[in-house]
């Protein structure tokens, strides 16, 4: 063929005769469109039943077990397991009397909960007032308190706890003893 009516390929072409691919052609970056925040969706409000439904779950729990410890007598024998440690060792430990401290307790005498494990009388009025005070703020709306002391604090807690059992094992601290 000659001239005109040739078609002449331009194009490169590898040793072996075989068209070579076209370079990569680098991405364009279109500026992205600003994106609008989502409007804030409301605090989900919680009715007050809900609320106070787990305080009030966790009183009665609490009423119910003085209940039937007020209604069975761990004075007698039969109701309720010894202490393992006292069985054992003849050794009263913190919780020692603390069965019929509740149970005195729950029958309102103060003084024989006292004689039985002063210790967890201490206790009982602490409870009562953590619950007071996440009933009302329940009631109001307000977060749980938060139980959380410092390690020293609970330290000081053993600490305690130690020195009252040793004192109520020892003969002059026999009125800390059930």
């Amino acid at each position: 063929m000659t001239g005109e009516n040739q078609l002449v390929d331009a194009s490169p072409r590898t040793p072996d005769g075989a068209p070579v691919p076209p370079a990569p052609v680098p991405p364009v970056s279109v500026p992205a469109a600003p994106v609008m925040p989502a409007p804030a969706a409301a605090p989900e409000q919680v009715s007050r039943a809900r609320r106070l439904a787990l305080p009030a779950f966790t009183l009665a729990s609490v009423v119910g077990a003085f209940a039937y410890v007020g209604a069975v007598d761990p004075n007698e024998p039969g109701h309720y397991p010894v202490c393992p440690l006292f069985r054992l060792t003849g050794v009263l430990c913190p919780g020692c009397g603390g069965l019929r401290s509740a149970h005195a307790f729950a029958h309102g005498d103060l003084v024989t909960a006292l004689g039985a494990n002063a210790m967890a009388v201490v206790g009982y009025f602490g409870f009562a007032v953590f619950m007071a005070l996440w009933l009302v703020r329940a009631y109001r709306g307000a977060p749980a308190p938060r139980f959380a002391p410092q390690p020293r604090y609970w330290w000081a807690i053993g600490a305690a706890a130690l020195v009252f059992s040793v004192i109520r094992n020892l003969p002059f601290g026999s009125a800390l003893a059930p």
